[in-house]
């Protein structure tokens, strides 16, 4: 259930929003087209957030990250200025990612949308429900899978196929050698975010309802993989 502070609502999607202000995009300094500012209070969202090796939060604010503990904002929530994010969706969560740790996560009190449609939400309460795994392994799996999608829609040499097909780590490097420029960084987590976007558009370039399609089943296959790794740690074998 979704409460909005306002007695005036619209409904954009699923969410009820205040229909009091306008709302201003604050990553891109546009007005949104709908005229409306985007904020709602919402007893809470679930997610997903990709934390950095230290387990700390960015920014300069340092706090440390654990299973159990919930971090806190003042002031207004603002996405990219002011709050803690976390996305629906893993690969949502994956673009915004600062680091290779997974968390499944849960937003509280004044939640604010960002992005048409959208991508995540600043929150003035999070708290980490499960995960704290490094996933650098998955991600680089999940990559490999998404350039395999449309391996048919480029001309990869024999050594860079294999790597794709095996993940296998005594070839890597000369696949790295022999791919394009966007293969450079395969040894890092944020190769997933960067194949995964490369795949979904040479997949669905001039078909809106192909890239959606795409992008449903990148995220389906993300989610599973990222599931199975916090439920092997949770319930074991």
């Amino acid at each position: 259930m979704i409460e909005s502070a306002s007695a005036e609502r619209i409904k954009v999607g699923s969410l009820y929003l205040a229909e009091d202000a306008p709302y201003r995009d604050t990553c891109m300094g546009r007005v949104s087209d709908t005229g409306i500012k985007k904020e709602v209070i919402m007893r809470q969202i679930k997610g997903w957030y990709f934390a950095p090796e230290n387990n700390q939060l960015a920014h300069g604010d340092d706090r440390k990250i654990k299973i159990g503990k919930s971090h806190h904002v003042k002031g207004k929530i603002i996405p990219c200025q002011n709050g803690l994010h976390l996305s629906v969706r893993p690969l949502d969560a994956l673009k915004y990612a600062s680091g290779p740790i997974v968390y499944k996560v849960i937003g509280y009190n004044v939640i604010v949308p960002h992005g048409d449609p959208v991508d995540k939400y600043a929150c003035s309460r999070r708290e980490y429900v499960s995960g704290d795994i490094d996933v650098s392994d998955c991600l680089r799996k999940f990559a490999r899978l998404c350039a395999l999608d449309v391996v048919h829609l480029w001309d990869p040499s024999n050594i860079v196929i294999l790597y794709l097909k095996t993940g296998k780590e005594d070839i890597r490097q000369a696949a790295r050698a022999a791919a394009w420029a966007a293969w450079d960084a395969a040894a890092t987590w944020d190769v997933a975010t960067r194949t995964a976007a490369w795949a979904a558009r040479a997949a669905a370039w001039d078909a809106a309802a192909a890239w959606d399609a795409a992008i449903n089943k990148q995220n389906k296959r993300l989610q599973k993989m990222l599931n199975y790794r916090i439920n092997k740690k949770r319930y074991g074998d």
